[in-house]
């Protein structure tokens, strides 16, 4: 019998790659050897952490956590009591349930539950998505015994002995995703070529404004699925419409999300992918080998997004478009230039595919059962 605790910074990012090492460890150790529990940090994500997780037969349990921030703010004042507070409650939680080792995803959300793991001395694994850490994993870093790295870039901030690169573990559902299945859900037509956009789990408005200025010349040569984010679907339908294209008419097909089924769809179908530059987006991207165009947020923590880019870009494995050159001549040229060049398209196939490491949660698991001597 194993008692893992799953642990993690408060976004659908943390969330997935959680649930799938979740899986590898009922898959290698057994559901009726394998108990697992969540603690997340209160906050938005909160509900739909919960519903996530139940939907795994896995507890969630929500805790105070405080951000760790690099620049000055009034809540740097206040949260490092959040954080306090929070490794409190979780020394209560950690000496009820016992886990034998925790697995912490990254992120802020998952200070206090390592904090107080190190102070009983549990084994702790963390992960690390990004190839550059933020604060928090710099700091658990120094108080786990394994760390697994997506990019090699990521290894100079932690100690060499203790790190693996293991890749970021991608949602199961994804990885099945049907073409053909794709064309008839979002309306697409067989002989055209389709170009993804993904704004991330809540959208994002510069690709939104992006591809609604640049409908009219896409339209001339592609077909267009258009993750929007759930806030942002009604604004970008009417706009749409201004320019004379029906929601799922036209060879445009605005989603306001996808669900991992419809990703996997969205990804078997599309040619080109212009998405932001997380993790875990890149990760799906690489597994169905797709040319794409990363468009890096501006305002990510550590610049995160953008360092995932260019690591990707220095290997020729995407082309990275900031949010300042997304303008409709920028963009379209960069579709089309991909489109045409066949060479060019093969090699940004080949080379992202190197991003994907589908033993990815299979490595983890099996990592945790050795700390926990299993």
């Amino acid at each position: 019998m194993i008692h893992v605790l799953l642990t993690g910074g408060g976004t659908g990012g943390h969330t997935y790659p959680l649930i799938a090492v979740a899986r590898a460890l009922r898959k290698q150790n057994g559901d009726a050897d394998t108990v697992l529990r969540y603690i997340g940090p209160k906050g938005p994500m909160m509900e739909a952490e919960r519903a996530a997780f139940e939907a795994e037969g896995i507890p969630a349990t929500f805790i105070s956590a405080g951000k760790v921030r690099r620049y000055a703010a009034l809540q740097n004042v206040i949260d490092p009591f959040r954080t306090l507070w929070g490794i409190v409650q979780a020394l209560y939680f950690l000496v009820r349930d016992v886990p034998d080792v925790v697995f912490a995803k990254g992120g802020y959300g998952a200070v206090p539950v390592v904090v107080a793991a190190w102070l009983y001395r549990i084994p702790i694994m963390i992960h690390e998505s990004d190839a550059v850490p933020g604060v928090a994993n710099r700091m658990m870093g120094k108080l786990a015994r394994r760390i697994g790295i997506t990019y090699h870039h990521a290894e100079q901030y932690f100690r060499r002995r203790k790190t693996a690169l293991v890749g970021v573990p991608v949602r199961e559902t994804v990885l099945h995703g049907d073409a053909a299945r794709a064309r008839e859900r979002f309306h697409l037509m067989q002989e055209r070529p389709v170009v993804l956009f993904i704004g991330g789990s809540q959208g994002a408005r510069v690709i939104n404004k992006a591809v609604i200025a640049a409908l009219q010349q896409l339209h001339e040569r592609v077909q267009v699925v258009h993750q929007t984010g759930e806030k942002n679907y009604d604004d970008v339908v009417h706009a749409a419409a201004r320019k004379g294209f029906k929601a799922g008419r036209d060879g445009y097909t605005p989603v306001a999300f996808l669900t991992p089924e419809e990703m996997g769809d969205a990804l078997a179908v599309a040619d080109i992918v212009v998405s932001r530059a997380g993790a875990s987006a890149i990760a799906e991207i690489a597994a169905y080998k797709k040319a794409s165009i990363l468009v890096p947020l501006n305002l990510s923590a550590n610049d995160h997004q953008r360092m995932n880019a260019y690591e990707i870009a220095k290997v020729g494995g995407t082309v990275v478009l900031e949010e300042t050159n997304i303008g409709r001549a920028m963009l379209t040229k960069t579709i089309f230039n991909i489109l045409d060049n066949l060479e060019l398209r093969t090699t940004l196939e080949q080379r992202i595919a190197a991003f994907y490491h589908p033993l990815a949660a299979d490595r983890i698991a099996k990592g945790l059962l050795e700390m926990a001597d299993v």
